[in-house]
Formats: C-alpha cells, sequence, structure tokens
C-alpha cells in the first residue's frame, strides 16, 4: 500500500482513491499467487478471492482481474447485507460478472435474520445459477405476481407448499430420477395468464383468482389432465407431481432422454 500510494503520487495524473484501491487489491492477489508458485505451489492448487463490499468495485476488480490473470476466480460480495437488499446486491454483483464469462465459483454473503438458517445463502446461490441457466440445482416454480387477481392466500399458499415440496425431494429424486432438476412447474393464481403459463411447463395448475371457488385444472406437457377442486388441492397436485417424475424421469422415461441430449456437457463460466 505505501509503495503503490508514493508511486501513485508521482504521477502526473494520479488514480482517484477508488481506483487506486482497486489496483492495489489486484497486484496484492497476484503478486502472493506468484510468490506461492515460487515456492512451489503448483498454478492448478490457487484460486484468487478479490471480496469487496460495493456491487460496483466488485465488477471492475474482477473485470481487471480477469484480463490480467488465468487463475480460477472466487466470486462474492462481502458483507451483502440482511434479506432482499443482501440478495439484489450479491445477484446484480456476480450476475454481471458471470454473463460476461469471469468466475469460476461464487459464495453468497447474508446476514442471517434472527432464528434463519444460514442454508439460506446456499439456496440463493444455486437459484443465482439457475436462473441465469448455468446449472440446474431443483425445479423451480413459476408464480403469479402479486396483483388485485392473487391476493387469495389459498395461491400464496399453494405456491409456497410447491416450492418447498420440490425442494425438500430433491434429495430422494436427484439419485433416482436424473434430469429431474431440469423439469419446469407452474403455479398460477387466476385464469389471465394461469392456463397458458401452465401449458408451457412440464406441470401446471392454474387456479380462477381472488375470491373465487379453488376449482383448478392441471396441465401436464401442455394438455389438460384433470380439474382439482376443495381444501386438498396442493396434496392432490403433489400426488400428480411424484406420478410425473416417476414416469418421466426414471430410467428409460422419455422426458429425461430428451432433455438430457440436448444438454451441453458440464463447463466452466469462463467458457460461457
Amino acid at each position: 500500500m505505501a509503495r503503490m500510494m508514493d508511486a501513485n503520487a508521482q504521477l502526473a495524473q494520479p488514480l482517484t482513491a477508488e481506483a487506486l484501491m482497486r489496483e492495489m487489491l489486484i497486484q496484492s492477489a497476484l503478486e502472493n499467487a506468484a510468490e506461492a508458485q515460487d515456492i512451489g505451489l503448483p498454478a492448478d492448487r490457487i484460486i484468487i478471492s478479490c471480496k469487496v463490499s460495493s456491487v460496483q468495485d466488485l465488477i471492475k476488480v474482477y473485470r481487471d482481474l480477469g484480463s490480467r490473470c488465468d487463475y480460477p476466480l472466487h466470486l462474492g460480495l462481502t458483507e451483502a447485507g440482511m434479506g432482499s437488499k443482501g440478495i439484489v446486491a450479491s445477484t446484480a454483483a456476480l450476475s454481471v460478472l458471470m454473463q460476461e464469462g469471469i468466475g469460476d465459483t461464487i459464495r453468497i454473503s447474508l446476514t442471517p435474520e434472527p432464528g434463519e438458517s444460514r442454508t439460506k445463502e446456499v439456496v440463493v446461490a444455486q437459484e443465482i445459477l439457475q436462473t441465469m441457466g448455468i446449472r440446474s440445482f431443483t425445479p423451480l416454480v413459476t408464480a403469479c405476481p402479486g396483483c388485485g387477481r392473487t391476493t387469495s392466500t389459498f395461491f400464496q399458499e399453494l405456491a409456497q407448499k410447491i416450492q418447498h415440496y420440490l425442494r425438500d425431494q430433491m434429495p430422494i429424486w436427484r439419485n433416482e430420477y436424473p434430469g429431474v432438476e431440469n423439469m419446469s412447474v407452474a403455479v398460477m393464481g387466476c385464469v389471465v395468464n394461469g392456463p397458458g403459463e401452465s401449458k408451457l411447463a412440464n406441470i401446471g395448475i392454474s387456479l380462477p383468482g381472488t375470491g373465487e371457488v379453488p376449482v383448478a385444472p392441471v396441465f401436464v406437457d401442455g394438455e389438460k389432465t384433470v380439474t382439482l377442486k376443495g381444501e386438498g388441492i396442493a396434496e392432490d397436485f403433489k400426488l400428480i407431481v411424484d406420478e410425473y417424475v416417476r414416469t418421466h424421469y426414471a430410467e428409460g422415461g422419455r422426458l429425461r432422454q430428451a432433455v438430457t441430449s440436448k444438454l451441453p456437457k458440464t463447463i466452466p463460466l469462463k467458457a460461457i
């Protein structure tokens, strides 16, 4: 730091304090990695992390670092914060870098809310990778946003129950049903967009809307198969999902074969 501050002071156009900080961080990382190699650590055992807590600083540091070395890079917005603030900030920073092919591993650093599990960091990291199409971990639910037609707690609870059910089942499904993590599920809350989104998903359900009797058609591979009614819709839909997974993703399942045949082999983020 002292060396670089002195050198910067002698420049005709010195770097700003922020730019100098970023350059110090990058040079420190590269110099330490070079010294580690000099004393015998192989380059393929080194991974560099230059975490900072500012989104724009993180993007600039890693863009520069990625252009100046071939070491694997570990991405993470450190001290991102709590709740939606931490999730949004981490997603904004990491998504920009990964879209540019920068980064090889990631970490989401969230301040846990009282009593909250630390596993939320892992879930957020997985969902960032999956929504960007980089790697799939579990079927994700397409669901309606909040509006005057979806204020029903019945719909909200249904979407929540199905999302939790899919994630809870993955430890079992992962081994028994290869490819199930790519399955698409839609839980829709009214007749405006519900049927269309449900038809586009592998399996979908569409409720009528707020204030109406819970009557929900189910669509499987674009075709309406059954209409669920009453208070047991969630449990009935889970059974339909279970049957779909067994028939489509078990060994020899036609959908599993179709999906896996189209997927690229696993590649590092730098190659994307």
